[in-house]
This record gives structure tokens, sequence and C-alpha cells, in this order.
């Protein structure tokens, strides 16, 4: 009996001393998130990635909701933001603390519905609602919506606001439409003395582009926003200061997906789900320069901040690729089930 309680002791002092081997080894392997992070949603896997931009690794990944499609981290860094558009429940945006690598409680943005494209200006969240054919704006630092409006048009779905949270622009994809806001204070000729008030109050122009146009980018002088339509395959450019289309070349970009500026301004990239190319335009000339076989298709695209790479989520081949912008060849791959949004979650 003596022999077997020996025994018995042994084990267990061994099992303990291999817990805490094993606690002490998965602690020490955790890597901590590099103050510049890529940020991308895998579809597949339903989980939000965060990646070393130097090594191109996964380091951590993060549990989301059932249809992950945008995401966008705050101006400091620290959190990210992840719209869940088609899946039960329709109403909640999930939080992710990136230093934490960890889900916060969801934002729920009821009574609003189905959203999609997200911002982060001027310290708050702007998100459209499609089902509500609306656009709203949580404060982080309160912790509920303080603003909203909607458009009145079919399918409003991705989001552009300026830095200091005055102008929105958004596609409105089944409505074929390009919708502006501004914030603007209006003078009001009649008051009290001494004579007129004024008041607060956000005007829209909406303006009809291709139906299928969801992927949009302004230019990085502010000057033109250009959109390309899934349907028709053709690009919209849209002079800003006047709120009219100036062009719209026959890209035949069937299935266009996303649209982005280079970070110079000189070109844009356009991807597509239906084609397994990239499509490169020169932002003056209106001209294609090239087109990048990247694989079967391609969603979100992300410039790297000094401009010298493009990640481009390739949905159907299950991995980011990346584009080198002085070749214009790819480069690398990163591994992914079913990418999509794809944002830089920077820390000062």
């Amino acid at each position: 009996m003596k022999n077997v309680k020996s025994g018995l002791y042994k084990l267990l002092t061994l099992n303990f001393l291999f817990i805490i081997l094993v606690c002490f080894v998965g602690e020490s392997t955790a890597q901590s998130t590099p103050a510049k992070s890529l940020i991308a949603l895998s579809k597949k896997d339903h989980i939000l990635a965060i990646i070393d931009p130097v090594t191109l690794k996964i380091i951590a990944q993060v549990p989301v909701g059932a249809d992950p499609h945008e995401v966008i981290a705050s101006s400091d860094g620290k959190t990210a933001y992840v719209s869940n558009a088609y899946s039960n429940p329709f109403h909640e945006i999930d939080v992710i603390d990136l230093i934490g690598q960890k889900a916060l409680p969801a934002i729920d943005i009821k009574p609003f519905v189905s959203p999609h494209g997200l911002a982060f200006a001027n310290g708050k969240l702007w998100f459209t609602a499609e089902g509500s054919k609306s656009v709203g704006r949580y404060d982080p630092a309160s912790g509920g919506m303080d603003w909203c409006m909607g458009t009145g048009q079919d399918r409003t779905h991705m989001i552009y606001v300026t830095e200091n949270g005055k102008n929105i622009y958004t596609t409105n994809v089944n409505a074929g439409t390009v919708s502006i806001m501004v914030d603007t204070i209006l003078q009001q000729p009649s008051g009290p003395p001494p004579g007129g008030r004024s008041r607060e109050e956000w005007l829209q122009t909406v303006i009809p582009v291709s139906r299928g146009s969801e992927g949009f980018d302004v230019s990085p002088d502010g000057r033109e926003l250009w959109t390309a339509s899934a349907d028709d395959g053709t690009i919209a450019v849209i002079n800003i200061a006047t709120r009219k289309v100036v062009d719209k070349i026959d890209a035949k970009v069937n299935g266009a997906n996303r649209v982005e500026f280079t970070p110079d301004g000189k070109r844009v990239l356009i991807s597509t789900l239906r084609s397994g190319d990239l499509f490169v335009y020169d932002a003056v000339s209106h001209k294609e320069l090239k087109r990048i076989n990247i694989g079967h298709g391609a969603a979100g695209i992300l410039m790297d901040t000094d401009g010298s790479r493009a990640f481009i989520g390739c949905t159907p081949d299950n991995y980011v690729a990346v584009v080198d912008l002085k070749t214009l060849e790819v480069s690398g791959h990163i591994n992914l089930g079913g990418p999509d949004g794809l944002a830089w979650a920077v820390r000062p």
C-alpha cells in the first residue's frame, strides 16, 4: 500500500509540473499586438486576425459574428469594430480589444438594422445601416448613439467620413447613387432682436451613378470620388466641389467590389469578385495601366501607409495577396479563410 501511495504521489506531482510547464510555454509564446497591425476579417472562420505587417504572420485570432464584412480601428489603435451585415442578430457591431486580443460586449444599434460600412473619425464610430437606409454615429466615450440621418436610398452600403466629421460620403448600391452629406450652419433671417438666428442642418446631395456601385474612395486631395459598378462594370468619377459625374469609364470591371486610391493619389485600384485580376488605373488620365492576376476574385483593398504595398482580400482563394506597388506584381500571400474587410490599427 505504501508503494502504491508513493507511486500515486509521484504521478500527481509529474502531472502538476506538466500543467505548469504547458501554461508557462503558452504564456511565453503569446505575441503582443504590434504598434502597427494589419487586421483582417475571415468570413469562413468567423474571426478577426491580427497580423504583423513586417513578418506577414498572424499573431492572434479573435472570434467575431457569423458574417463579418467590414472592420475599422479606433484612432488610438486599441479597439476594432466589426460589422455583421447579414447575420442574426441584425443590429450589432462587434467590438474587439486589440491589446488584450479579446472580444468585448457588442454595440446594439437598434432600431437600425444591417450595419455594413464603417469609419472612425473625430473620435466617433460611423456606420451605414443598409436595412434602415441610414447612417449612424456611436460615441465610445458615452457608450451610446448620438446622431443619425436617413439617406432615403436603397442599400446604403460603404461610408467615408472626413477627419472633422463634417462631410460624409456613401454609396447606395440598389439605388445606383452616391450621397454626399454636409454638416451646415444655416442662418435664419427671422427671430428675436437683434434679428436672425442660426441652426445646424445636414444637407444631402444625391448623385446618380450606376446600379451596383458599392466600393468607392475619395482622392487624397479630397477633390474626386471614384466608384465602380458591379452590374455594368463602369467607373464613375465625381467632382466633389460641383457634385457632378465628370467621367464614366467603360472599364468592364464587372463584379467590382472595392476601390482604393494609392496614398500619393496617382493610381486607383479596383477589385472584382468575378475576375482574377486587380485593375490599376491612372488617376489623371483615367486610363488602365495594368491588370494584376491575384487569384479567382477579390474584395477588400488596403494600402500600406508608406505607399509601398497593397493588401487584397482574395475571398475565394483563402488568402490576402500582397502587391508591390512599385513593380505592380504579387509579392506574397497571407493564408486566411475567406478574407474580406481589412484595416490598419496604429497606436501612436
